[in-house]
């Protein structure tokens, strides 16, 4: 995933507020938006009705997103689909304009999961159900997680394009000449692990510490593998016991060498990409930049670090509609294209991204693809962000003293306390 999707997921998935994991645009920007949608326009003697879909892809898996949307269109003679790119920085803000306003507002969205609960909030979206009932698309049909989340009330809201979890690289060069053949599924042996491939004389580490992102994926899934929560139903539960420990063991590798201890922004990665990082967490968007530059990598799940259970942060791009969509036609488009995408979304996986579909992750094609169907092992276990409005804002003041704690300027527990109680103040405004 691009850097776009950082930006998302620093705001707490914002994963991906994601992440993440995608983001130049390759639709020309709002231009697309100017035309009239919702109607039908001639088109080769026949009428299309035109749907205008608005996506956050404004990098490299932009592309992908636009091969599925041209070959659709081009596989019936009834809708057209008008893509349009928004900058995946300022993608919630235009998307908050364009439905209050209802000005050039989409009639098909992209959303990332964690983000649907304000807008049904705010009354901004319809259930998908009769929609989704209407063209043959089922809540079975996908993987759980994402469902289950993006249904309240009883109602479904998001169909799901895929969910991408918080992964392993590893460097297979580094890992072979370290006499290391698995990649490690615990605590131990990702110890043991990093201890081997760390050699200083060399510059390479077994596992360089991140101090800012990608610890928005990083931190909460150590919680709650160590039986902690971000957020206890009432409460934010972040300076608890089970979670100031995670933050010990993270600063406790650069206090036994195994990470260098002052790491600015993807410094961890750039050290991947160098051959002098052995271990990287990060998530399914990486794909193409490893690709790209020829590293010889593997992906596995995060191994169980925490002492409780296995568990890993995820994020999900979620098709949705908007309430002012009523016309009849556009609705029933917005439902055949789903019906398309649920059984034609390998050009999706090819991004690097393991699709939701369960027809799609079931088929040979999906499982010939070694990274993504790699990922697709955490599906059993990940978890979104706390279902709780305003969350992004709320848990803001995580990230700086995590990272203060990380560079070892403050201590473990004071910082998630003094993060706890900036929350709180954050709740009350």
């Amino acid at each position: 995933m691009s850097k776009g999707f950082k930006s998302v997921a620093m705001a707490f998935i914002v994963l991906c507020l994601v992440i993440v994991t995608g983001c130049g645009n390759a639709n020309g920007g709002n231009n697309g938006g100017n035309e009239a949608s919702g109607n039908t326009a001639a088109s080769g003697g026949k009428g299309k009705t035109d749907i205008l879909f608005w996506t956050p892809f404004s990098g490299a898996d932009g592309e992908f997103m636009k091969k599925i949307v041209e070959k659709y269109n081009s596989s019936q003679d009834q809708y057209k689909l008008k893509m349009v790119v928004q900058p995946n920085g300022e993608y919630y803000k235009q998307l908050d304009v364009a439905l209050s306003t209802g000005k050039e507002s989409p009639e098909l969205a992209v959303m990332h999961v964690d983000q649907i609960p304000t807008y049904v909030n705010k009354g901004q979206l319809n259930p998908m159900d009769e929609l989704a009932a209407t063209a043959g698309v089922k809540k079975e049909d996908y993987v759980d997680a994402p469902v289950k989340y993006a249904t309240i009330e009883g109602k479904w809201y998001g169909i799901p394009l895929d969910v991408h979890p918080l992964v392993m690289y590893y460097n297979k060069d580094l890992f072979e000449k370290a006499g290391i053949t698995a990649a490690p599924t615990n605590r131990a042996e990702f110890e043991a692990a990093v201890e081997k491939l760390t050699d200083k004389s060399k510059g390479v580490y077994g596992y360089v510490l991140p101090t800012l992102w990608p610890q928005q994926f990083i931190f909460p899934t150590l919680v709650w593998q160590n039986g902690g929560e971000l957020w206890n139903g009432t409460d934010v539960a972040y300076n608890s016991p089970e979670a100031v420990e995670m933050v010990q063991w993270l600063r406790g590798l650069v206090e036994k060498g195994v990470s260098p201890g002052d790491v600015q922004q993807d410094g961890e990665n750039t050290l991947f990409l160098q051959g002098k990082n052995a271990i990287q967490f990060n998530g399914p968007w990486m794909k193409g930049q490893f690709d790209e530059a020829g590293l010889n990598y593997g992906v596995a799940p995060v191994p169980q670090i925490g002492k409780a259970k296995q568990a890993v942060f995820a994020g999900s791009h979620n098709f949705v509609v908007p309430k002012t969509v009523t016309d009849a036609n556009v609705v029933a488009g917005i439902g055949d294209f789903l019906k398309y995408v649920a059984s034609n979304s390998m050009d999706w996986a090819a991004s690097g991204q393991a699709v939701a579909s369960k027809a799609m992750l079931e088929s040979e094609e999906f499982k010939a693809l070694e990274i993504q169907s790699n990922v697709a092992k955490s599906f059993d276990h990940v978890q979104f962000a706390p279902n709780v409005l305003n969350w992004a804002t709320i848990s803001d003041p995580i990230w700086g003293e995590l990272s203060s704690a990380l560079l070892g300027k403050k201590d473990a527990q004071k910082a998630m306390d003094d993060a706890a109680a900036k929350s709180r103040q954050a709740m009350k405004k």
